[in-house]
């Protein structure tokens, strides 16, 4: 099961690196500690950013102005997507 909280706290960690705003996904990749690699883990969830990029890529609505809407978009698509 996953723990939605931590998940969203790895997300958040994760982009609150990022020069704000950010216009694309290439904005983020300076701020992730392994770049695309970047791997997000909570129970039987586990996926890159560069998963990520390519399953809610048309769930984004870019620019984002801080990480909290980002990391709610994100959250939000794989709800939507039922990854999570």
């Amino acid at each position: 099961m996953v723990d939605r909280d931590e998940l969203r706290q790895q997300f958040h960690d994760a982009f609150s690196g990022a020069d704000y705003p950010v216009k694309n996904q290439m904005d983020l990749v300076p701020a992730l500690p392994n770049g695309p690699a970047t791997r997000f883990d909570s129970g039987d969830f586990s996926m890159t950013a560069m998963e990520l990029a390519t399953k809610l890529g048309g769930h984004q609505e870019f620019p984002y102005e801080d990480p909290d809407s980002l990391v709610d978009d994100v959250m939000d698509a794989l709800d939507e997507q039922g990854e999570i």
